[in-house]
C-alpha cells in the first residue's frame, strides 16, 4: 500500500529533509501518545504531540511536548511573553490548524503560528511528531523539526499529574 502524501509530508520533501513515516492503527478511543508510540516502536519520551494553546497577549501558538508529559501552561507564557495562556478548546483545534486532534502538526499548519518545542527533544538522534493525520507518525532530527516549524527550545514539559 502507498504512503500517503501528507501535506506535512510535501512540505519536508520541499525543504528537502530526511524524514522517514511510521504507520500504525488508530483506535479512535485512544489517541493517547504513549498508545501511538507503543505502536511506532519508540519511548513515549521520543514521540511528541502538538497542542494549540492561546495566550492573553500574542494570541494563538503551538506547543510540542513529549507523549509521556503535560504542558506546563506558566512555562509556556514565559516563553510566549503573554501573562497566562491556556490550551483551546478541542472544537477550535480543526478550524485554527486545519487538523483534527490525533493528527495536530506544527508542519504545514493552516496559519504559521509560533512553536514551541519542549527542550527535551534535542536529547534524541530523532522524534515522532503526526504527519498531519491519525495513523501516520513523522521521524525527524529535532533540529530539522526546528527548521521547518521555525520552533524554539523552550522548557515547557512538566509530568503528568
Amino acid at each position: 500500500m502507498p504512503v500517503l502524501k501528507t501535506n506535512a509530508v510535501r512540505l519536508l520533501d520541499r525543504l528537502g529533509i530526511r524524514y522517514e513515516l511510521r504507520e500504525y492503527e488508530v483506535d479512535p478511543d485512544d489517541l493517547a501518545a504513549e498508545t501511538v508510540a507503543h505502536k511506532v516502536g519508540l519511548s513515549p519520551e521520543q514521540v511528541f504531540k502538538t497542542l494549540v494553546a492561546r495566550g492573553d497577549k500574542h494570541g494563538t501558538c503551538l506547543a510540542v511536548v513529549p507523549g509521556n508529559s503535560a504542558l506546563d501552561l506558566k512555562a509556556l507564557a514565559r516563553a510566549t511573553g503573554d501573562k497566562k495562556t491556556d490550551t483551546v478548546p478541542l472544537k477550535e483545534v480543526e478550524p485554527l490548524t486545519g487538523y483534527i486532534r490525533g493528527g495536530v502538526t506544527a508542519l504545514a499548519c493552516k496559519k504559521d503560528y509560533p512553536v514551541y518545542l519542549d527542550e527535551t527533544a534535542q536529547l534524541f538522534d530523532f522524534i515522532s511528531i503526526s504527519a498531519g493525520m491519525r495513523g501516520l507518525q513523522v521521524l525527524l532530527s529535532p533540529d530539522d523539526y526546528v527548521r521547518a516549524t521555525h520552533a524554539r527550545y523552550v522548557p515547557i514539559a512538566k509530568d503528568k499529574e
